[in-house]
């Protein structure tokens, strides 16, 4: 990923920024143009709270390149308390450890790296809540 589109995606992936319908109040993540519940095109930003609870998941074992660093890594279906299912990595946490339903948050992590020398890229990813 190159700086300009890094920049341009920073508050979806530190923020968790999506966006609101003003006509029936759907929420959606990513960001969209168009609601998908009523197409009312008059959307407002919105930073969901990053809690939700764990709908699915699956353990990657055999990764690509940049990620091998990471396995095994476990990529989950969140459903976030505001409404939209998104996906995501779970992180501190074990395979064994991991149950569907289980409440999660949002944390930032380390995404990848592009190289020794490249940018490294952090986002959102999501864990057990600490209590």
């Amino acid at each position: 990923m190159d700086i300009p589109r890094s920049w341009r995606l920073r508050n979806q992936r530190y923020l968790l920024e999506g966006n609101a319908c003003t006509s029936c109040d759907k929420k959606h993540f990513p960001p969209v143009l168009v609601c998908s519940e009523c197409k009312s095109r008059d959307l407002r930003p919105f930073t969901f709270s990053g809690k939700g609870k764990l709908y699915s998941y699956s353990t990657v074992y055999q990764a690509p390149g940049q990620f091998e660093a990471f396995v095994p890594y476990i990529v989950a279906l969140v459903d976030l308390e505001e409404g939209p299912r998104i996906t995501t990595q779970l992180t501190d946490i074990s395979p064994d450890e991991v149950r569907i339903g289980m409440p999660v948050e949002k944390v930032i992590r380390k995404i990848s790296e592009e190289g020794e020398r490249g940018l490294i890229l952090y986002g959102y990813k999501f864990r057990p809540p600490v209590d």
